[in-house]
Parts: structure tokens; sequence; C-alpha cells
């Protein structure tokens, strides 16, 4: 009697959708470090830093899903079939993402595909934009003399009428915080006006967040909305967080480079005043 063999199927991987924060490497989370250095496959976003990119083990298989602006590398459907092939492989795979991944990170969708396939998975949080660059900034998101309450808003709407948010936006107190604004801030600024916000409300642009090049700019709605209507846009040159509120006048500037790895340099200076002052 012959018996025939059939190759062993591969059994299915697990895929964890992480958080890698808004950009500076140490924010990573330790759970999300740990699986970055046991996963097969990385599949990483747009806004994943050079930084946290450079801890990924050579022993992985990384792969770009990023979109940016007029340039997307894979539509969601095309990341979400690239997740579910790799799983069903067997492989441990790690979706990275900027930020949370539960914030504007269509981690939804991903759910969803996972769930239909029976692909066993796990959320890993990070920390999101708003926090990082807020506290990076200076900035408190709430305050209890002008805002008890925070707003995360997309700034790329799927619904074209968007007349009662922006109504409800403009004449509330809380603190509103825009994601993936950077080629909508001279309208945002126009539409809050319009809707009823004071033009003299302070609006804070933070380019590249937590990053060693992040910059900070403060400016009103009626400033920059002055700029669009004189021609004179302001020009980002990087990834943009949108921060606007009475909560951008507590600002209090923050030597960053107290959150800044320790360079050999600085912890012998660091020993040597210690010494003097034994």
């Amino acid at each position: 009697m012959q018996i025939t063999s059939f190759p062993a199927q591969p059994s299915i991987g697990a895929v964890y959708l992480v958080g890698a924060g808004p950009g500076d490497a140490e924010l990573l989370t330790l759970k999300a470090y740990r699986l970055i250095q046991q996963a097969d496959v990385i599949l990483y976003d747009y806004l994943v830093s050079e930084d946290i990119r450079a801890l990924f083990p050579a022993t992985s298989e990384a792969v770009y899903v990023g979109k940016k602006c007029g340039a997307h590398s894979m539509n969601q459907a095309q990341i979400c079939e690239c997740i579910s092939h790799h799983a069903l492989q067997g492989k441990q795979v790690v979706r990275l993402k900027g930020g949370d991944p539960s914030v504007f990170a269509r981690v939804a969708e991903e759910i969803a595909h996972l769930t239909e396939l029976n692909i066993p998975f796990a959320i890993v949080p990070g920390i999101t934009a708003a926090s990082g660059c807020a506290a990076y900034s200076g900035i408190p998101l709430t305050h209890r003399d002008c805002a008890h309450g925070v707003r995360f808003v997309t700034a790329h709407f799927k619904h074209e009428d968007m007349q009662a948010q922006w109504t409800e936006l403009a004449q509330g107190q809380d603190t509103i915080v825009f994601y993936m604004g950077s080629t909508r801030l001279h309208d945002i600024a126009a539409q809050l006006i319009e809707h009823g916000k004071a033009p003299s409300t302070p609006i804070a642009i933070i380019e590249q967040g937590t990053s060693a090049q992040q910059k900070t700019h403060i400016h009103t709605l009626a400033g920059i909305a002055a700029l669009n209507e004189a021609n004179n846009h302001y020009t980002l040159t990087g990834p943009a967080l949108i921060i606007i509120g009475e909560v951008v006048n507590y600002r209090t500037i923050i030597d960053t480079a107290l959150l800044q790895a320790p360079t050999q340099a600085s912890i012998r200076k660091a020993q040597q005043r210690q010494y003097m002052s034994a």
C-alpha cells in the first residue's frame, strides 16, 4: 500500500498593530520595542521615523507601506492583503504605525480584514502625536482656566458637508488638535473664523514633532488667514500638527536638550560637576 504524503501546511502567524509614537525613538513603549525585535516582517508607515527604523533587526523583512499626500506606496486594501499574506505564511507580523494605531490610522479596516480571515491579532498603543508634540513644545492640551477638554480632528474629511462640524468646533471652548493638516492650514483658519471662532485665537503649528528638527510656530487664526488673502501661503517643510485654543498662550519653552539621549561627553561633564560639588 502506497502512502501519499502532503507538505505540511504552515500554521497561521500573528499580527501586532503597533503604535510607534510621534517620532522620538525613546518614546517607543517597551512592548513595541520587544515586538519589533521579534518580528519576522515589519510593515511600516511614512511617519515611522528614521531613528525607529534603525532599530529594526537585520533578520526582519521591512516593507514600506506608507501613504503621504500624492504618493501612496499601496492603497488600504493592498496593505490589508499584504498583512494577511505574511500572517498566513506563519510569520509574526508587526504593522507599525506612527503615533497610536487607534487614532486616525485606519486600524478598524485592518482589524476587520484580520477578523474575517481568523488571523489572531493584538493592538499595542503608542503615544499619539498630540501628546508628544504638545509636551515637546511646552503646550498643555487642557487648562483649568480655559480648556476643560480636547478634540482630536482629522483635516482629511470623508464627507464634503462639514458645516455642522465647523460650527461645533468654532463655538466650543475645547482645545482643537488637527492631524494631517499641513495642506489645509489656511482653510482651517478661515473656516473657524467664518463659523464664529475669535480671529485672535492662538494657533501652534508643530513640524517634525519630538525630533531634533522640531519647529514650533505660534500665530493667530487671523494671522494665518491674512497670509492666505495676501497669497503668501504658509509653507511647511514636513509633517505638522496644529493646536488651536487659548492653551497655546500658556506655552513654556522646553529645553529639548534635556530630552535627548545622553552622549558620553555629557555624561563625563555631569560626573565632573558631581565630583566638584562633593
